[in-house]
């Protein structure tokens, strides 16, 4: 498993989004790898000139790029020949885009990336009830600033 989130707006949420990923690894008995936290880098790359990009617009799709090629550089540094996303298990994500994001991540890697929209065959309700049975942390927004500052009343 491989944590990349430098989307996230706050250390503190990073934090607990960790906390609860480690959990998770652990409960399913596989390792985890953290990607180190650099919100100013993803601010730069990512957010810049996109600040008021609707959700799901091309801020987010940017920020899937983003988090997709550092699995992808992971990936080919683990000599994996796939890797794929989490991404696609919410019903707020539109897998087209985190899959075109995936593609253009594996673009320049050996690793392929995989398209699997585990959001099918019930995923969401199944991510649900196993963070509710290992007492997970469930966000309530994605993680940046302006998707937060769309959701707050």
């Amino acid at each position: 498993m491989f944590f990349s989130n430098s989307n996230i707006d706050t250390e503190e949420e990073f934090d607990r989004r960790k906390a609860a990923a480690e959990q998770l690894a652990e409960a399913e008995g596989v390792p985890i790898h953290f990607d180190g936290y650099d919100h100013e880098s993803w601010l730069k790359e990512v957010a810049t000139g996109f600040e008021d990009e609707p959700e799901g617009g091309a801020r987010c799709a940017r920020c899937f790029r983003y988090n997709l090629e550092r699995a992808a550089k992971f990936a080919d540094a683990l000599g994996a020949d796939s890797f794929t996303t989490s991404l696609t298990v919410s019903p707020h994500k539109r897998s087209g885009t985190v899959f075109e994001a995936g593609d253009g991540a594996s673009a320049s890697a050996k690793a392929e990336f995989l398209h699997e929209d585990f959001k099918k065959r019930d995923g969401f309700l199944e991510s649900t009830r196993r963070a509710a049975e290992l007492g997970l942390y469930r966000q309530s927004y994605c993680g940046c600033e302006f998707s937060r500052r769309r959701s707050d009343p």
